[in-house]
């Protein structure tokens, strides 16, 4: 039990009384003498005042030991003459001796004061052992009864009376500690039969991080759990102070408490009964004074206390405008990425969004320390319901606030999102015409769900009236989206371009550009879109460039033959995406009117470093120029791909809206990053199926956010529906 000031100055005042009382019974006298008989009660006081109750009662410093040994080296030529006067020459070698310690000590601690603050290893290595050294030979209660006890055989052991009641006095005041121990025997009885088990203390207030963590050093062994509210005095003694516990620590041989302050309203006779109780005790559990129905009445309004269930963790250092770093307290919570964490700033609730966690650790207590969890958010902003997206919040939250882990449940149904935050109800949407306007890409490997998301975008494009050209390698599309594409119609026109091409093998002309079928097949194809860009009926068109065998020369004509080429599917796109922009620039508008979807669009639109044939380099900047100019035409374009590296980066850059789904290849994590940062690509390898980080000029949020992605058959039964 740790004895306050007040205490310990009440036995210092019993310890006086003692000592010169002893002094009254041995000498008649209440003063000491001033000779060498009055060194023992001298050197009882100064270890008393210096050392064991008031100066330094718990911990010797350098400094300390060479105050000490100074007031006790000073004391030793006062007895020299009483020394030499006594003819005995081992007492006056025992006084050389102890001058010498005395002396020593002051030069140990005064080096060890010096040392302090060495850079170099060995001078710290020197500076460590002075410390360790002065510190334990310069114990308080050591020098002084190093000095006592040489006084005691010196002067009184040729009576035996004075010998033997000293020497009690000694045992008393130094080994035995009689006072201290009986007022903590005391505060233990007291604890034990004057304070019920409710009121036991609990322990000592040790340090306060601002604004309201405080670590309690821990004393008493009731249980303790998580959120249970804990009452102590005031800082300043007068009234009371309330702190819910986070948790606990043990280190060496301690143990911590660590609690969050709050604030509560009670009735005016609770408040009494709590005052009367802390004068009893430290610190206690307020459940064991008033009922739990009170507790939460009183903490109502206090989220840290009201919200506790979801209470995870602390606003840590280090957080900035955008991301939040909080220490993790809680292990009995279910925490991953892409949940949503929330913190007051300037008393609204924002939320940010995890995306990362690592170990950290802390000095507890001089050389102590202890290991934690330290997670990393990005902020998100507060979620206005009225609009159904979340606004910016500027600024950032205090230091050591807060943070709860917002509660898992089951995302309501809401056709106009395209996801949800991971275990949340808050929406992500889109902006469908500026989705198409300012270009969009799926990016992720295979299996991670590109296509069913980019089926329901182009489907949502379809529901706003806006036409697809969707260029299929994979032939999922036709089935997929068979409620806005009738294939009894489209087949005959589909085999009206195809019988435009093989004819053109042999279609030799002695100007190069009006050989083979590539013109044929270009006019054909020109009628079609015509037809479907003025329309009122199709929405769709869905072309797999991989079945058209269309042919081009390759050179002037010789004898008749010249050599020919197939179109690739990379030229082929080129074509229905120049033709597109052709029909759509008749018009320009901010509209949304024409979307063309590069399916497998690293074998569309490839980087110029992975391209089939030398004509695919030109084929690609042919359609990444008419993409460029769509804009203002309505015309803009959704890439898919699995593979970033080999898709051209002149379209991908131009793609304002951006979904990643997992990745793994480098290059797509590097080009991904300019996009949503170092800290949302770094999450991007271990995604789950389903899941992708969006940011763009069509998402809901202005910032990235990690989204779990709608079901295929839950969008499609909330949104067929809809279909006109």
């Amino acid at each position: 039990m740790k004895l306050t000031q007040k205490t310990r100055l009440g036995i210092l005042l019993l310890y006086a009384g003692l000592l010169f009382s002893v002094c009254r019974f041995l000498f008649n006298s209440w003063i000491p003498p001033s000779s060498e008989k009055g060194l023992w009660l001298y050197a009882s006081l100064a270890n008393l005042l210096l050392g064991t109750l008031l100066l330094s009662p718990y911990f010797t410093k350098p400094a300390d030991a060479v105050s000490d040994a100074v007031v006790a080296a000073l004391a030793m030529p006062t007895v020299h003459a009483g020394v030499v006067a006594l003819h005995r020459e081992w007492l006056l070698v025992s006084w050389k001796i102890l001058l010498t310690y005395f002396i020593l000590v002051i030069v140990v601690g005064t080096f060890a004061m010096l040392a302090r603050g060495a850079e170099t290893p060995r001078a710290k290595q020197l500076g460590e052992t002075l410390y360790v050294l002065s510190t334990q030979l310069g114990q308080t209660s050591l020098v002084f009864s190093l000095l006592f006890l040489y006084a005691l055989l010196a002067f009184h052991h040729d009576d035996l009376r004075q010998f033997l009641i000293l020497a009690a006095v000694w045992v008393v005041v130094v080994p035995a500690r009689l006072f201290e121990r009986t007022a903590e025997l005391v505060g233990r009885m007291k604890e034990i039969w004057v304070n019920t088990a409710n009121y036991e203390s609990l322990g000592v207030p040790h340090a306060r991080k601002e604004p309201s963590v405080i670590l309690l050093r821990r004393t008493g062994d009731v249980p303790l759990r998580f959120g249970q509210v804990l009452t102590m005095a005031g800082p300043s003694g007068a009234g009371f102070s309330h702190t819910m516990v986070i948790d606990e620590l043990r280190l060496a041989e301690e143990q911590w408490i660590r609690c969050f302050a709050i604030d509560g309203v009670f009735a005016a006779d609770t408040e009494k009964e709590l005052q009367q109780t802390i004068r009893r005790s430290t610190v206690i559990r307020l459940d064991g004074v008033v009922d739990r129905a009170s507790v939460d009445a009183a903490f109502g309004q206090c989220p840290a206390y009201s919200k506790r269930a979801g209470f995870v963790g602390l606003v840590a250092a280090n957080t900035d405008i955008s991301t939040l770093r909080f220490e993790i307290v809680r292990t009995d919570l279910a925490i991953g990425e892409g949940q949503l964490v929330e913190v007051l700033i300037a008393a609204k609730p924002v939320l940010y969004q995890i995306i990362n966690g690592l170990t950290q650790e802390e000095i507890l207590n001089q050389k102590n320390t202890y290991g934690f969890a330290l997670g990393s958010g990005k902020k998100i902003g507060t979620w206005n319901g009225t609009l159904g997206r979340f606004e910016h919040v500027r600024w950032i939250p205090r230091l050591n606030d807060p943070v709860l882990l917002q509660e898992t449940v089951t995302p309501p149904e809401r056709a106009d999102a395209i996801g949800f935050f991971p275990g949340t109800a808050y929406p992500v949407s889109i902006n469908v015409q500026q989705l198409v306007t300012h270009n969009a890409a799926i990016l992720g490997i295979l299996g991670a769900g590109k296509t069913f998301l980019a089926l329901e975008l182009v489907e949502r494009m379809l529901l706003e009236g806006i036409k697809v050209i969707a260029l299929d390698l994979t032939n999922q599309y036709e089935t997929e989206l068979a409620p806005y594409y009738s294939a009894a119609t489209e087949q005959p026109l589909i085999d009206a371009l195809k019988a435009t091409g093989p004819p053109g093998r042999a279609n030799v002309k002695q100007n190069v550009a009006e050989g083979g079928s590539v013109e044929a097949f270009r006019g054909e194809l020109r009628t079609q879109l015509t037809n479907f860009s003025g329309g009122q009926n199709a929405l769709l068109k869905i072309y797999n460039p991989t079945i058209f065998e269309v042919w081009r020369q390759d050179s002037k004509p010789f004898s008749g033959q010249a050599s020919m080429a197939q179109l690739t599917p990379t030229e082929i796109a080129r074509i229905v995406t120049e033709l597109a922009l052709e029909i759509c620039s008749t018009t320009v508008t901010d509209r949304a009117r024409l979307c063309i979807v590069y399916e497998e669009a690293h074998s569309l639109i490839p980087e110029w470093n992975a391209v089939a044939s030398e004509g695919d380099k030109a084929a690609t900047n042919g359609t990444a120029k008419a993409i460029l100019q769509g804009r203002k035409y309505g015309l803009g374009c959704l890439v898919v791909t699995q593979r970033t590296a080999n898709v051209t980066k002149t379209i991908l850059n131009q793609c304002n809206t951006v979904f990643a789904l997992r990745v793994f290849d480098s290059t797509g994590m590097e080009f991904l990053r300019n996009y949503i940062g170092d800290d949302y690509s770094s999450v991007l390898s271990t995604l789950e199926d389903r899941h992708a980080v969006v940011f763009g000029r069509a998402s809901s949020c202005s910032d990235p956010v990690l989204v779990r992605l709608n079901d295929r058959q839950e969008f499609l039964r909330l949104n067929r529906r809809r279909r006109p």
